[in-house]
């Protein structure tokens, strides 16, 4: 069976990105990460981009595009998304709408259609990422699942966050399961054991991670994307390293 790669949301390291774009790059190749999740290009063109992952033997696999980018310039984003390399173009959140008002999310899954659409259209796979609040219930079913019962799901996979789904009281093994050929990427980080649920590097926290990776492959998935949203115990640079190695003990990376 060939190994799901363990690629980076490169969003846990938004900050060092932001001085030095090509050195970061280059250090998260060398940790071991194979592949990329892009949240924003920092003022580099795809092409740049593109050559530099060449260079780096890194690969685009996916991108983040907020939900009013998507409104606004959804062809942009699909160029570019396809010019750096990428499979999947992810709808990060839809925060910005009232999900419990019908009206605005039954006009959400009318965009939601078309976006799929218009990047089925152009070799594209459109995902949405959640996190905790779509695990409010409405008319007795989750906000996430009504998303993914309402739009086909050849024109909106998931991006499933496990520690989100935790977050919201659920196992995300199971969850995972009951999505199985639905999920081709998934947030892997973990929760630390304290009251607060903080992020922890992946390994460190209480998330069953080997479970969830003995399972992964039978549920479909085709990337493992690390990503810690705060480092609150080390330096971003440093908690993905320790992601990496810990990934790398548990026989994945």
């Amino acid at each position: 069976m060939t190994p799901i790669p363990v690629g980076l949301q490169l969003f846990t390291l938004r900050n060092e990105l932001k001085d030095d774009f090509d050195g970061v790059i280059r250090q998260v190749a060398e940790i071991g990460f194979k592949t990329l999740e892009f949240a924003g290009y920092y003022g580099k063109e795809a092409g740049y981009i593109r050559k530099l992952l060449d260079d780096t033997g890194l690969r685009a696999v996916s991108a983040h595009v907020s939900l009013p980018l998507l409104r606004s310039e959804l062809s942009r984003q699909i160029e570019q998304c396809l010019e750096i390399g990428a499979s999947y173009l992810v709808c990060p959140s839809a925060k910005i709408v009232n999900l419990t008002e019908e009206s605005d999310f039954q006009a959400m899954i009318d965009e939601f259609r078309l976006i799929g659409s218009e990047c089925a259209r152009q070799g594209l796979t459109f995902a949405y990422h959640n996190h905790a609040f779509e695990f409010e219930q409405i008319h007795g079913e989750y906000i996430l699942d009504r998303i993914y019962n309402q739009v086909e799901p050849h024109l909106l996979h998931a991006e499933l966050d496990l520690y989100w789904i935790r977050k919201a009281g659920l196992d995300p093994l199971q969850y995972l399961l009951a999505n199985k050929g639905r999920c081709p990427l998934v947030h892997v980080k973990d929760m630390a054991d304290d009251d607060e649920g903080t992020f922890a590097e992946v390994g460190e926290g209480i998330i069953d991670y080997p479970a969830i990776f003995a399972a992964a492959a039978e549920a479909g998935v085709q990337h493992y994307i690390v990503e810690q949203d705060k480092c609150e115990r080390h330096s971003p640079l440093r908690s993905i390293e320790i992601s990496m190695r810990n990934l790398q003990a548990m026989g994945v990376a």
